[in-house]
């Protein structure tokens, strides 16, 4: 069993399913996990790469700027050095340079505010807004949590009273930021939730289990209120992402778990349960408003996923047999607005939680595991170009071990009890395999035995047996002789004197 087990290692290394544990962790050396969003960074390296990243920006926009305001006057100065002094009279002149200076300065402050666009897209939002009924669920489930969050800072007295300004203030702020980028307003409430912890563990001195605690209610407090706004906006390409992997995903219901090397036998009841199990959590991520909820998600469909190679394989699994599994199970499930949900997850979850521990981990296999997903190709799965080429177009499909006239919506037990009379069948036809056998080895040997007898009866009536009389016995050397009388008599011992 162990060397089943190194071959199927072997053979996910080969395959490229294989991630090594430092790989999962940030390329900068901090020692925290990474995130493919953030380029292999973690949130606190990825915050200062992307402030370098963005003041340069700045500094490139302000002096293209520049560049394009020195280009218009000078063009500018130009035409009217040759039309000015004939076609336009003095007044006239200072009107259009004033109206030029206005449209230039627009133009510049175009680099460095907001899209023009935003009252339009404001009164698109509106044309799309929700339903009554859903504004309604929404506002219901906000009370509910404002309630719940009130009464939790109960119990931290004075510091309670400022965490609830301090998210009162932010909440305000990020109303009135509505028109920034949504990596802009990730950056604000990044900073916030660092500051508040800050304020907690130096200012009112609270202690670190309470400060995990008051940051996990703070999250969902503020993002309750903020999911509407900041998950999957129209400014950013998030719904874009969905489809293609979407997309992506459905090209792929192919594939089975024997190409990816996944250590699950989903004809174990108890092990297809737990399947079902991790499907329906990472499908449900979609449904929470709060990132720690949708990370929460993530970390009992892992669970599930580990008990399920482990009753499998009868022993713990590890994480060479995690990764495939996981990608079985987005595949299996496809879970709608995937990389929405990651990346709301990246951008407005507590950055502890995503950089260490548990959830962190987990999360960081299914990046991994969407990655490896858009990349996949033939190579990664042992087939060849033209078969990989094949089975994307639909044009074929690989043989399956299920039959392919089920519809999708029949239940799992119909599909059982198919399944079964099919292995019956199959039984049926072994068995009547064995019993034509049997008959026939019986056949043979009765017509060896007949051929046997033939053959000795011919020989026999061919060579006849002849039995001679017995003869008479030849008379013992050592018997008398009564017949021949003319021996000379036996030697007598002699014995001499002296």
């Amino acid at each position: 069993f162990s060397s089943n087990r190194k071959k199927m290692n072997l053979k996910s290394e080969r395959r490229g399913i294989h991630v090594d544990q430092s790989e999962l962790l940030c390329k900068k050396g901090c020692g925290y996990y990474g995130n493919p969003a953030w380029q292999g960074f973690c949130s606190k390296c990825w915050r200062e790469e992307y402030h370098k990243a963005r003041q340069k920006q700045i500094q490139e926009d302000w002096e293209l700027a520049e560049r394009l305001q020195r280009e218009e006057e000078e063009a500018y100065a130009s035409s009217q050095s040759t039309q000015g002094a004939q076609s336009l009279t003095f007044s006239k002149f200072e009107e259009k340079k004033t109206n030029e200076k206005t449209r230039k300065v627009t133009t510049v402050k175009k680099f460095f505010t907001a899209s023009s666009r935003a009252g339009a897209k404001k009164e698109i939002q509106e044309a799309k807004a929700p339903s009554p009924s859903i504004n309604r669920q929404a506002s219901i489930e906000t009370d509910r949590v404002s309630k719940e969050f009130i009464e939790f800072l109960k119990t931290y007295h004075k510091p309670g009273q400022d965490i609830y300004k301090q998210c009162k203030l932010f909440l305000d702020t990020m109303n009135h930021k509505r028109d920034l980028s949504i990596e802009e307003q990730s950056e604000c409430a990044q900073d916030f939730y660092q500051n508040v912890a800050d304020k907690l563990q130096t200012r009112w001195k609270v202690s670190p289990e309470k400060v995990e605690k008051a940051m996990d209610q703070i999250e969902k407090y503020i993002m309750t209120r903020q999911y509407k706004y900041v998950f999957c906006p129209e400014t950013t390409d998030d719904e874009k992402k969905d489809l293609a992997v979407q997309k992506r995903i459905r090209a792929l219901h192919w594939v089975t778990p024997q190409m990816l090397c996944v250590p699950v036998n989903e004809e174990i009841p108890e092990v297809s349960d737990m399947v079902v199990k991790a499907i329906t959590d990472i499908i449900e991520m979609d449904s929470k408003r709060v990132p720690r909820d949708k990370l929460a998600c993530i970390t009992k469909c892992s669970k599930h996923i580990f008990n399920a190679i482990k009753i499998t394989k009868n022993e713990p699994a590890s994480a060479d047999d995690f990764l495939p599994t996981l990608i079985y199970i987005v595949l299996k499930g496809n879970p709608p607005r995937l990389q929405s949900n990651i990346q709301y997850i990246t951008r407005f979850c507590n950055p502890s939680r995503l950089m260490t521990g548990e959830d962190g981990y987990y999360f960081t296999n299914l990046c991994c595991a969407v990655a490896f997903i858009e990349k996949l190709d033939a190579q990664s799965l042992n087939l060849s170009q033209e078969d990989f080429d094949r089975f994307m177009t639909g044009q074929t499909s690989p043989k399956k071990q299920e039959s392919d006239s089920f519809s999708p919506d029949v239940c799992l037990g119909v599909k059982q009890m198919c399944k079964s009379l099919d292995l019956l069948s199959q039984l049926n036809e072994r068995q009547e395999r064995i019993v034509g056998g049997a008959k026939k080895l019986e056949k043979d040997l009765i017509d060896w035995t007949e051929g046997i007898t033939k053959e000795v009866e011919d020989i026999v009536e061919k060579y006849p047996l002849e039995i001679k009389p017995k003869s008479q016995a030849l008379a013992a050397i050592d018997s008398e002789n009564v017949e021949n009388d003319k021996l000379p008599p036996p030697l007598q011992p002699q014995v001499y004197a002296g």
